[in-house]
């Protein structure tokens, strides 16, 4: 009889803990995002050059921002090899970085004239990144036919987002966030 009586209090005591929190404890989204890992891409191709590539670190995330000297648009982001444009090399050697994702931008990195208009060259750093949480590396993979690439080195395969910004003035910007971790 008392086992039975002590089987029942625990049916009963293993009841109100399941029931109190649905079986399971939820995961709480770091910094409330809940961006995820998977491609992404949006937009059209663009004219406007692609003219500054900087970096930023926030509470949550680190940024890069490429900067366009007109309206731009399109863009392709997905965790992978990244290769140059035009000669299709791996730049995976140059970069750091425990995950690489590739930025396919749909505009050029040089003017009407077919002049650069970025400083660094293919396989150069385009971006410090020193000290920061979860970016590790910038690498410009070149301008071809109206598409510039990076590879842009993290820390992890982590959530990120994409979007678009205009100006200042007739400049626009296309902005890649990336997550310091998965969840709190």
């Amino acid at each position: 009889m008392r086992l039975r009586r002590a089987l029942m209090a625990l049916v009963v005591v293993l009841g109100g803990l399941v029931a109190g929190n649905g079986g399971a404890a939820a995961a709480t989204p770091y910094c409330g995002i809940t961006w995820g890992s998977t491609a992404k891409t949006g937009g059209t191709l663009s004219t406007a050059p692609l003219v500054e590539v900087r970096t930023g670190q926030h509470d949550c995330w680190d940024r890069v921002v490429f900067e366009f000297t007109g309206p731009a648009d399109g863009w392709s982001v997905e965790y992978g090899e990244t290769f140059t444009e035009g000669q299709g090399l791996s730049l995976s050697p140059y970069t750091a970085g425990g995950a690489l994702l590739r930025v396919s931008l749909r505009a050029p990195a040089y003017d009407e004239n077919h002049a650069a208009t970025v400083p660094y060259r293919t396989g150069e750093h385009a971006a410090t990144v020193l000290g920061y949480q979860t970016l590790r590396d910038v690498v410009f993979g070149g301008s071809f036919e109206g598409y510039t690439t990076f590879a842009v080195g993290v820390r992890a395969q982590l959530p990120f987002r994409v979007f678009v910004l205009s100006g200042p003035g007739t400049h626009s910007r296309i902005v890649l966030d990336v997550v310091h971790q998965w969840q709190a």
